[in-house]
């Protein structure tokens, strides 16, 4: 029996060599049981290497999510910016629903010096249009997981994130804690400062299984600088053992991606310690 909160890499494994979408047999002999498959830079996995990834995946028993490029912007100024990310979430979507992916996360976009209402205004829009053109393509198995990001000028602060995923069915949150954390200027410092994401989180949307993100986090005044390893905690934050003790108490089921350079390493580390804390 699985525990409720599962750990993964976000990618392929430190020491993996095979290619990425035959990773899940490697991660689940690890003792990990989850993988954030990445696109960072453009959704180029075919249906074939795609299929085989979910075939492996269910037969090792491991979930898989999809990371997608960093070039979306729900929010773009320039109309050929907004069909460009359109084009990047309709790949995602339709890779995804090859490869299995209960989640489909991506960066919702930037400010571009307007005020956040009114970037909002123009991403309820934007995903609007994605939904007709997924309809048109036939594509229907996806679930989008707008993530928390990092720094100040980029849209994806919790109540951000939290008000898209309850504006639209097939959307659900990715909550990075690392970026709360950088962009919060070293928020998260104790295990009740996550009390304030959970309850944004428990009081608008109704989620079975949290997908989030961790890693150790260098930050500055605008937000994220760099991510760290899980050893390097005490010096950068925030620290593992406080997010994982609120899951523990509040009974939360989790899927906790681990992004410090030391992705599955690091992920084993993470499940050690909440199992002997639980």
């Amino acid at each position: 029996m699985k525990n409720n909160v599962f750990f993964g890499p976000a990618g392929s494994p430190v020491n993996y060599k095979g290619a990425a979408y035959k990773a899940p047999k490697f991660i689940s002999e690890e003792g990990l049981d989850s993988y954030e498959y990445q696109s960072p830079y453009g959704v180029r996995i075919g249906e074939s290497s795609a299929n085989t990834l979910k075939n492996e995946s269910k037969k090792h028993d491991v979930l898989v999510s999809m990371h997608g490029p960093y070039y979306i912007n729900l929010c773009a100024k320039e109309e050929d910016k907004l069909e460009k990310s359109l084009g990047h979430l309709i790949s995602m979507a339709r890779a995804g629903e090859w490869m299995g992916a209960y989640r489909l996360v991506f960066h919702p976009g930037a400010y571009l010096n307007r005020k956040p209402e009114k970037a909002m205004e123009i991403s309820k829009n934007t995903v609007k249009r994605l939904f007709e053109e997924l309809e048109s393509e036939g594509i229907e198995d996806f679930t989008f997981a707008p993530e928390t990001t990092g720094k100040r000028t980029q849209q994806g602060n919790i109540h951000e994130i939290v008000e898209l995923c309850a504006t639209f069915d097939h959307f659900e949150p990715t909550i990075d804690f690392a970026h709360i954390h950088a962009r919060g200027r070293g928020f998260l410092t104790k295990k009740d400062d996550y009390n304030c994401i959970f309850s944004a989180i428990e009081n608008q949307l109704d989620i079975d299984r949290l997908h989030c993100h961790f890693t150790t986090i260098e930050y500055a005044s605008h937000g994220e600088v760099k991510h760290h390893t899980l050893d390097e905690s005490d010096e950068y934050g925030p620290n593992i053992e406080d997010l994982l003790a609120n899951l523990i108490d509040n009974g939360w089921k989790a899927n906790i991606i681990c992004e410090t350079p030391l992705r599955d390493l690091d992920a084993l580390k993470m499940k050690e310690k909440y199992e002997n804390m639980k």
